[in-house]
């Protein structure tokens, strides 16, 4: 649609997920169903008040009959970590037109014990050869600091921040506290990018529970309200690295996402920001317009993104470089708790948050405003 009219009309009042971890005695159904089961609980439903089901990464016939719901509308989604935000979308889309009054969306992946390989393999249209998403990004990234003079060490700020906010986070899988040196002296996997800068790759489910907000006046939950999306695709670069940093499909998404949720960037409280890999989050920033194109590197420096320390605390719960690769899913949990206020440990809460922002740097980029006020 032209204008987005849809602001504030949809809200998310359940939120649920798993321990991420290596879980062999389930799979990614059973995982997405612990997950739902969290989440139905916290908006205070039944599973039969679900009349609307999105999944990602789930076998969706198998999926409603061991969860047993018999729903008008269900839709399965590609595994692609964008997934997250165009799930979201589809379901704030399928609220307005009233195809569903409660809508469950759904992840689950039990990529870790069954040793999932991103990358290689059927399924993947290659025509160079080159399937690897981490050797894409680290050359991205070659040709980012090429241009602009960003270095390897500036992704260690990138790191070392969201280690920092895995530390206060008692699910994250990996609490150990890093330095900007651990970042530099731990070991390459595709030159510039080390093991440090590659996601966290284990099994887990997320889930949320979203409805209309009029609808959200008598759940259990205070309502954190969808107030914007946009959204650019751009395939043209897809089965090699795209040399633009997918920014001209980013800066659409600026121009539009803070018009549709009727605030500015300057209003914006934090950020969750997807991070495949660490040289996203510079993309991101730089395409949404946090900083001017190039001047990621410098931005993220001295603690830019560090709860406590800098203007945009950002991915709050450790993301995916250090809680888990939930692919996006559960960086919007995160927004949702922090949005509610008292729900994650006092020292990982965003002071006052009232609104967050999720960022996507992918061939298909996108950006949700969440706010707590509508």
């Amino acid at each position: 649609m032209p204008d987005w009219d849809l602001r504030d009309k949809a809200c998310i009042v359940g939120v649920g997920s798993t321990a991420y971890g290596v879980f062999p005695e389930t799979d990614a159904v059973g995982l997405g169903i612990d997950a739902l089961r969290a989440a139905v609980d916290d908006a205070g439903i039944t599973f039969n008040d679900i009349d609307g089901v999105i999944l990602n990464r789930l076998p969706y016939d198998r999926f409603a009959e061991v969860a047993n719901l018999q729903t008008p509308f269900l839709m399965p989604t590609e595994a692609h970590g964008r997934f997250s935000a165009i799930a979201l979308n589809m379901a704030v889309e399928a609220l307005a037109t009233g195809q569903a009054k409660t809508i469950a969306l759904v992840y689950g992946n039990d990529g870790r014990s069954s040793k999932m390989k991103y990358g290689g393999g059927a399924g993947f249209w290659a025509p160079w050869g080159f399937t690897s998403p981490g050797a894409s990004h680290a050359m991205m990234y070659r040709r980012h600091m090429a241009r602009f003079g960003t270095t390897p060490e500036d992704l260690a700020h990138v790191a070392t921040a969201f280690r920092h906010h895995a530390t206060m986070n008692p699910n994250a899988v990996m609490q150990k506290p890093i330095t900007i040196p651990d970042h530099q002296a731990s070991r390459h996997v595709c030159d510039p990018l080390r093991l440090l800068d590659y996601c966290l790759i284990n099994d887990g489910g997320v889930a949320w529970i979203m409805t209309t907000s009029e609808r959200a006046k008598d759940m259990k939950q205070k309502p954190v309200y969808v107030s914007g999306y946009a959204r650019q695709d751009d395939f043209s670069q897809n089965s090699y690295p795209a040399d633009d940093f997918w920014y001209p499909a980013l800066q659409k998404v600026a121009t539009q996402i803070y018009e549709r949720a009727g605030i500015g960037r300057d209003d914006i409280d934090g950020l969750m920001i997807y991070d495949n890999f660490s040289p996203t989050v510079l993309f991101a920033l730089e395409g949404l317009g946090f900083c001017k194109q190039g001047e990621g590197g410098a931005f993220v420096r001295d603690g830019t993104l560090q709860l406590g320390k800098g203007r945009w605390p950002t991915n709050t719960s450790g993301g995916h470089l250090s809680e888990s690769y939930m692919q996006g899913w559960a960086l919007i949990v995160e927004g949702v708790r922090q949005l509610r206020g008292g729900q994650v440990p006092p020292e990982r809460q965003i002071a006052n948050a009232k609104a967050l922002q999720f960022l996507l740097a992918t061939p298909v980029s996108a950006s949700i405003i969440l706010r707590n006020d509508a």
